[in-house]
């Protein structure tokens, strides 16, 4: 798992301890990243946790290349790649995307849209509401889910992954 700086609950959820993510947050020496990352960039290797990242869109290619070394060492994992919607015009998002479906990775990116990119409303960033759309220039599978509701989203990564592990596709 790797996301963007708003990594607090995808750290715990991939069983991160809530008092690293603490001591983490204070820059203290018992944090995830012994205090080096503060609040944007928590890290567990031992929980398959990558990080938060702070430079937008930066996780993307990176997600590729553990989807890659995954699919390269016979591992059988799924990266998962959570960015907010204004990665989807930085020029990693589209070289990571490019990869993926190039090399056939087994990677789901799992666009966070909030409506506003750093403060800008989707709007002025995007020509349509659907970003999902941006997955077709590569080829690969895509989905538009309500983030409101837990059962929809569970859904639509099981199935996401599913496609990943078992056909080596990114979605």
């Amino acid at each position: 798992v790797m996301t963007a700086y708003r990594c607090h609950g995808h750290y715990l959820a991939r069983g991160g301890n809530s008092r690293a993510g603490m001591a983490e947050l204070l820059g203290k020496e018992a944090g995830c990243a012994k205090g080096r990352g503060g609040s944007m960039h928590f890290y567990d290797v031992e929980n398959n946790f990558f990080g938060g990242w702070g430079i937008v869109g930066a996780q993307v290619p990176v997600a590729a290349g553990l989807a890659f070394a995954s699919k390269y060492q016979n591992k059988n994992a799924v990266a998962l790649c959570y960015l907010g919607d204004g990665a989807i015009n930085i020029g990693s998002f589209h070289e990571g995307l490019s990869l993926a479906a190039l090399w056939k990775l087994p990677v789901v990116y799992i666009i966070e849209n909030n409506g506003f990119a750093m403060g800008t409303p989707l709007h002025k960033t995007a020509p349509t509401e659907d970003l999902s759309i941006r997955a077709l220039a590569y080829p690969m599978a895509r989905d538009v889910v309500d983030g409101h509701d837990i059962f929809a989203v569970r859904a639509a990564t099981y199935t996401a992954v599913k496609r990943a592990r078992e056909q080596s596709l990114p979605t």
